[in-house]
């Protein structure tokens, strides 16, 4: 071996996704040390394998949601509260997860598909913020939503970080319910924002155990 030269660790094998998120953009983080799947808008993963799940939320409102004895979980991203138009199940429609009430659903049946179970799932709630001024509140009426739906259904909001102006960044562990959020004072690009605008036109146009740690 040459002095001074540095040798990296060598990356680990993806662990097997599971059928139905092939689509996820799946990838090995730096920072985290950790294999980790990056859902966008519409978009849900479930995990058995100790994988980070990320994503950027405006208005969005995503829910985590786990068996805290078996660490299976994952985490879904919807843009609008509601949807009774689809008599179908997800089947990995996006168009169809973007509604909230179909993304829960879906979250929810993934998990207890893998083996989770009902009486020991746990909850955490992110989003829903106000991002652009002068818009419909779409995150406000998606926290109203999401809280409504779980309490109808009887499962426990362990956290959460809801509402407010800023931008979050959501980095969950399902295996071990961890979560990372960072407030985003600026956004790069304007995707977000203009993805917002578009959020608020479609509607205009259409009738706490575990802690989440800041970074």
């Amino acid at each position: 071996m040459m002095k001074g030269l540095a040798v990296n660790s060598a990356i680990p094998p993806p662990p097997p996704v599971l059928a139905g998120f092939e689509q996820i953009n799946r990838y090995w983080d730096k920072s985290q040390g950790v294999h980790a799947a990056k859902i966008l808008p519409g978009e849900l993963y479930v995990s058995v394998h100790g994988e980070m799940v990320v994503t950027v939320l405006g208005s969005c409102v995503a829910a985590c949601i786990r068996d805290r004895v078996k660490g299976i979980g994952g985490m879904n991203h919807f843009m609008l509260p509601q949807d009774s138009q689809h008599s179908h199940g997800w089947g990995g429609d996006a168009l169809v997860t973007r509604y909230g009430n179909w993304a829960m659903e879906a979250l929810i049946n993934e998990i207890l598909k893998r083996g989770g179970k009902r009486g020991y799932l746990e909850v955490k709630l992110f989003g829903g913020g106000q991002v652009l001024e002068n818009m419909t509140d779409i995150g406000g009426r998606n926290i109203e939503f999401v809280r409504t739906y779980l309490k109808d259904e009887g499962l426990e909001i362990v956290a959460e970080d809801l509402g407010g102006r800023a931008p979050r960044k959501v980095l969950y562990f399902p295996d071990t319910g961890a979560c990372r959020v960072r407030r985003l004072n600026r956004v790069t690009s304007d995707t977000l924002y203009n993805r917002e605008r578009a959020y608020a036109k479609k509607v205009n146009t259409t009738p706490a155990e575990g802690s989440i740690e800041l970074f």
